[in-house]
């Protein structure tokens, strides 16, 4: 299993992947879950404004009017007002499943010098789980705020999914080699103590 690493707050960044409204209640791609998830991610983003810690909001924007969802220029791409992002905090534009792909999000990173990401957002098999893995590959040390991740139930092969199995496999999965995986208040705690 992925090593419990306690998190170093002066080598980390928070990235919010994706919490934008068509995935609210009324949105075109609604989620399970995803009201309580962004309180979540809202509590993270306050603690690491509060303490002064780099903060990426990546959003994904599909690149033609016939998307399914997150439509250049639509109420359904904007941000959720829970998570909005400030003029000092980066944001990096995504038309991919993995945040690292055709963006500038590892110069980013590189640009605050940190080694360590703590990741939350939408969809926890998707998005989560692509932005996760390839951070690894860069050699970031990766932590998911699991409480603070949200995503739907699929079908596969006749078999419906709920989508709190859907999220629990993959966030196991993940855990098993790819990142520490942790409530929002677990970390919370470990970030104010230092």
């Amino acid at each position: 299993m992925y090593s419990n690493v306690t998190l170093i707050i002066s080598k980390i960044v928070l990235i919010i992947v994706d919490l934008q409204s068509d995935y609210f209640q009324g949105g075109k791609w609604e989620f399970e879950g995803i009201e309580a998830a962004s309180e979540k991610a809202s509590a993270l983003l306050m603690c690491f404004r509060g303490n002064r810690l780099p903060i990426v909001h990546v959003h994904h924007e599909f690149p033609t009017i016939d998307a399914p969802f997150f439509v250049p220029n639509s109420d359904g791409a904007n941000v959720h007002s829970s998570v909005q992002d400030r003029d000092a905090e980066s944001i990096v534009i995504k038309h991919q499943i993995n945040s690292f792909r055709d963006t500038n999000l590892k110069a980013v990173l590189d640009n605050v010098a940190v080694d360590s990401l703590l990741i939350c957002g939408a969809m926890s098999h998707m998005c989560i789980d692509a932005v996760t893995r390839a951070a690894n590959d860069f050699g970031y040390e990766c932590t998911i705020a699991h409480d603070a991740c949200a995503t739907l139930a699929l079908e596969f092969s006749g078999i419906k999914v709920p989508a709190h199995q859907v999220h629990a496999a993959f966030m196991a999965a993940l855990g098993f080699a790819y990142a520490r995986v942790a409530s929002t208040d677990e970390l919370l705690t470990e970030i104010n103590q230092q």
